[in-house]
């Protein structure tokens, strides 16, 4: 009986050392949702890019600015001179509009009203942040932003839709530097 035991024990030692082996997952994903969630968005920023040149392309008179942040801009009035652009947390006042491509408004001034905005502090949609940054006080200045530096795909979920692309007019009345600036 002693040598059953001893012999139950030795067997059950040498199957417990077994090192464990790997489960296989249940479901495998191809990534292919992302990867044609990328191209649609690529042909997208394209289709896109290409409508604001042809729109600048109609408008030889107006000389367009290509900003390094993936919008176009040109000066309304442009201020020459010593001037203060907005830093991070600078108090920007200033006035816009919203149209569509086709110059349809979509919010005049009298509906976004003056605004008080907290550079990099406050809620504001890409491409405006990086617009106000490159302005001067009194200055006005026409920004055409692809819906990736507008609302993207959400849209503000009332007026503007899903992936539209922008034009703002932008006047900057004033901008207050935080203290320490």
């Amino acid at each position: 009986m002693k040598k059953l035991l001893v012999m139950s024990l030795f067997v059950l030692a040498l199957v417990s050392c077994k090192s464990p082996e790997a489960r296989q997952p249940i479901t495998h994903t191809s990534g292919s949702f992302i990867k044609t969630s990328a191209q649609r968005n690529i042909k997208l920023n394209e289709a896109q890019h290409a409508q604001i040149l042809d729109i600048i392309e109609g408008h030889k008179e107006v000389e367009y600015v290509t900003s390094e942040n993936g919008f176009w801009y040109y000066y309304n009035t442009k201020i020459e001179g010593d001037s203060i652009t907005a830093k991070f947390g600078d108090i920007v006042n200033f006035n816009y509009n919203v149209k569509d491509l086709n110059g349809a408004i979509i919010y005049s001034e009298a509906e976004t009203k003056t605004q008080n905005y907290a550079m990099d502090q406050a809620e504001l949609f890409s491409g405006m942040r990086e617009g106000l940054k490159l302005m001067y006080v009194g200055e006005t200045v026409t920004f055409m932003f692809p819906s990736q530096k507008a609302y993207g795909y959400y849209g503000d979920e009332n007026k503007i839709g899903t992936n539209l692309p922008l034009i703002c007019k932008v006047t900057i009345n004033s901008i207050t530097q935080k203290e320490n600036n």
